[in-house]
């Protein structure tokens, strides 16, 4: 009689665990891009309200021409063409908010090209870049067009004003003739603090319109796509740093306000350094990012040859991001320490 057959041993499916940790969020990378340009609308609003059609003509060439550049390499590297995505239109709004509304429209047309081919696609696309985009196309620009790039126009308050009169940045005039020159002109600190508020003075886009920003900046706060992290102690250590060493009278005598509604600050503090690719993700690694940038932007504000320094530090500070992130590690998720047991 033959010996019954051996059972065969019933297979398992194989069970394969990604990298953890394993979560699942409705919002996709375009609903984000998409939602930070509605948050920077209100400041394009008021920056064509002040600046009129030449700050509309900026933006469009800005748009027009990342979105082209995203297209065409993506056309050329046989990939597929994402523009739907939002963020090609996204970096060229952002580009646009770091130009002044006088440039000549080919200036938007080449930074956006630096932007989108060289600093983007030239490391692999979204999310490979290690620098952000809109500043290397602008730092690109300014390099090389540096008289076009800081000549401004003095906010005409009309759409389609023509004769637009060319005056200095209030940090120009605050490095250049001191606190004395700039009540000379606005009259009052007050008036002053007014006007930065609002956008009523000279600069770029994006240094218009404080409120503008700010308005656009809580929007995306709750709506939780940026955190405190960053910003807040970006913007303290500028006030901060900037009382204690930016007055002419000595120690603890700087316009600490003043330093925070001037220039790019609030736009660059809410709107770039805040870029999930090129800053932190580790929370305590954001603080210290941000206070890097702060400490950067006086430090250049005060002692260096550029009378702002928020495009120079974010980008900087866009170096050590990988090296902030792997020495403050986050908490581990599932684990748990026995009671009595010291690590």
């Amino acid at each position: 009689m033959e010996a019954p057959a051996l059972a065969k041993p019933q297979e398992h499916p194989k069970l394969i665990v990604s990298i953890g940790p394993h979560m699942h969020d409705q919002e996709t990378t375009a609903k984000i891009m998409w939602t930070v340009s509605g948050a920077l609308l209100p400041a394009a609003l008021m920056s064509v309200y002040f600046f009129g059609m030449p700050a509309v003509m900026v933006i469009l060439v800005s748009l027009a021409a990342s979105l082209a550049s995203e297209a065409a390499v993506q056309w050329m590297l046989k990939k597929p063409v994402t523009l739907s995505d939002g963020s090609a239109f996204l970096t060229g709004l952002l580009l646009a908010m770091n130009l002044p509304s006088n440039a000549p429209l080919y200036i938007p047309a080449v930074g956006s090209f630096v932007a989108i081919v060289i600093t983007k696609h030239l490391f692999g696309g979204l999310g490979y870049n290690i620098f952000n985009p809109a500043l290397i196309g602008r730092a690109f620009v300014l390099i090389s067009f540096p008289k076009l790039m800081t000549t401004y126009v003095a906010p005409a308050s009309q759409f389609m004003a023509v004769d637009a009169k060319t005056t200095a940045t209030p940090l120009v005039l605050l490095k250049e003739e001191g606190m004395a020159k700039l009540l000379e002109i606005f009259h009052t600190k007050a008036a002053l603090y007014q006007d930065l508020f609002l956008g009523n003075r000279a600069g770029s886009l994006g240094e218009t319109s404080v409120i503008a920003l700010l308005l656009g900046a809580a929007f995306l706060m709750m709506k939780r796509y940026i955190t405190w992290h960053v910003p807040v102690p970006f913007i303290a250590t500028v006030g901060l740093l900037a009382w204690m060493f930016g007055g002419k009278e000595g120690l603890l005598s700087g316009d600490a306000i003043f330093h925070m509604m001037s220039g790019g600050l609030i736009l660059g503090a809410f709107f770039m350094a805040t870029d999930y690719v090129t800053g932190p993700s580790v929370r305590a690694a954001q603080v210290v990012f941000g206070v890097g940038c702060g400490a950067l932007t006086v430090l250049i504000r005060l002692k260096g040859g550029y009378p702002e320094g928020v495009m120079f530090a974010i980008l900087l500070m866009n170096c050590f991001a990988p090296l902030l992130d792997r020495g403050m590690k986050s908490r581990v998720f599932g684990k748990a320490e026995a009671k009595g047991v010291k690590k």
